[in-house]
């Protein structure tokens, strides 16, 4: 049986380690639902693979998940989703740590956005003409 479906889209450019961003995409797929307790990972093997990678970078992001009781490795079985929820400092409910996580994020990006000379105002417009312009990527491939 396969695994959840987890979309990694790494970044090398942006400087967070190649872990860390498997580490965080694991995290929100457990927080928005997409992936959920008992859920069975990729293998390390598989996903280096998939993601053209080192299989020590995808261990060591599952070897720090697992020391949090994020994760679970049962030999010769594989990686599992835990029951513990990613936590973002104390306990918090999945729907409370999921709108943290968004807040957080929303507030990196408009932060980064202010820092390349744009507008808090020119956003709404910047973001209708991504989805636009990724739709029509959408309708390109059917």
């Amino acid at each position: 049986m396969a695994g959840p479906a987890v979309s990694f889209t790494l970044n090398p450019a942006n400087g967070v380690p190649i872990y860390r961003q498997i580490i965080q995409q694991i995290e929100y797929a457990i927080l928005s639902g997409r992936v959920q307790p008992g859920d069975r990972l990729p293998t390390i093997r598989s996903l280096a693979v998939d993601l053209k990678i080192n299989p020590n970078t995808i261990a060591r992001a599952y070897g720090e998940l697992e020391i949090r009781g994020i994760l679970a490795t049962q030999v010769g079985s594989g990686t599992y989703v835990s029951d513990k929820a990613p936590l973002l400092g104390e306990a918090v409910s999945a729907e409370e740590g999921l709108s943290r996580k968004i807040q957080e994020v929303l507030g990196s990006f408009v932060q980064d956005m202010k820092a390349l000379g744009l507008d808090k105002a020119e956003l709404p417009e910047l973001i209708r003409g991504y989805r636009e312009g990724e739709a029509d990527d959408v309708q390109k491939t059917e």
